[in-house]
C-alpha cells in the first residue's frame, strides 16, 4: 500500500521503459499494484514486456461487499494474475486455508492465475514445524484442484518471519523449502507437473541476495516486496534470473 497514483504512474512507466532495454526470453516480470492503479497498469502494459497481477480479490463473485473486488472485475480489466494468501492477508485480515481455497477456485473460474503464498512464522521455523505448516497451507488450499487445474498455479514461499525484517532465507534455506514444495506436487500429482510449476521466493529479497536465491535448482524467481518500489533495484533483481 505504497505511492499515490502519480508515483505510482512514474513508477511502472520507469520500470517498463527498463524491461523494454532487457532481452526477457522466458522470464515473465508481473507487477502487482494497487487496485486503483490497475487499469493504469493494464493500459501500460499493453505495449511493454509485463503482465499484471492484484494484490488480492474477494471469495465472493458478486453482491452486497461493500469494499470487495471481485475476480469478475479484475478480469474485466484483463488482470491475468492475483497474489493469494499474502502473510499480511492472513495475519492482519485472518484468512485461512479455507477462505483461500475458495479464492483460488474463484479466480481459476475466471482466468486468473493464482500467485498462492505459504510459510511459516518464527516461531514455527525455531519449533521444526516449518515443513508440517507449509505442507498444511498447500494441502487444504490447492491440493483439491485437478491435474488439469493446477498448471495455473504459480506458488510463493514466504519465510514470514524475514519480510520486512531486513533478514532472509538462507539460499540452502529457500533450496530446502522449495524442494520440499515441489515434492509435495510430486507426490500429489506427478514429477513432470511438479518440475513445471512455478516456485517464487518471498522474504527480504533484494539485487545483493537476488543471485544467490534464484541459482538455486527450485528457486524459480521472486515475490518482491519492498525492492520493488526502487526501481534500479527491482531491474537488477530481474536482471539476476
Amino acid at each position: 500500500m505504497n505511492n499515490t497514483f502519480l508515483e505510482a504512474e512514474q513508477l511502472i512507466e520507469r520500470i517498463a521503459d527498463e524491461l523494454d532495454e532487457i532481452i526477457l526470453g522466458t522470464i515473465e516480470v508481473i507487477l502487482c499494484p494497487p487496485f486503483v492503479y490497475l487499469e493504469m497498469a493494464t493500459d501500460v502494459a499493453e505495449e511493454c514486456n509485463f503482465k499484471v497481477g492484484a494484490q488480492n480479490l474477494s471469495e465472493n463473485e458478486e453482491g452486497a461487499f461493500t469494499g470487495e473486488i471481485s475476480a469478475t472485475m479484475l478480469e474485466s480489466l484483463e488482470v491475468e494474475y492475483c497474489i493469494i494468501g499474502h502473510s499480511e492477508r492472513r495475519k492482519y485480515f485472518h484468512e485461512d486455508n479455507a477462505m483461500l481455497k475458495r479464492k483460488v477456485d474463484v479466480a481459476l473460474k475466471h482466468h486468473i492465475r493464482p500467485i498462492f503464498c505459504c510459510g511459516e512464522i518464527i516461531t514455527e521455523r525455531e519449533t521444526g514445524r516449518h515443513f508440517e505448516v507449509v505442507r498444511t497451507q498447500i494441502k487444504d488450499s490447492l491440493f483439491h484442484l485437478t491435474s488439469e487445474q493446477f498448471p495455473n498455479i504459480v506458488i510463493a514461499y514466504e519465510p514470514v518471519w524475514a519480510i520486512g525484517t531486513g533478514l532472509n532465507a538462507t539460499p540452502e534455506q529457500a533450496q530446502e523449502m522449495h524442494a520440499f514444495i515441489r515434492e509435495l506436487i510430486g507426490e500429489k500429482f506427478d514429477e513432470s507437473l511438479a518440475g513445471e510449476t512455478t516456485i517464487l521466493y518471498g522474504g527480504s529479497c533484494n539485487a545483493k541476495n537476488a543471485g544467490m536465491l534464484f541459482s538455486q535448482p527450485d528457486v524459480d524467481g521472486g515475490l518482491i516486496g519492498g525492492a520493488s518500489l526502487k526501481p534500479e533495484e527491482f531491474i537488477q533483481i530481474v536482471k539476476s534470473l
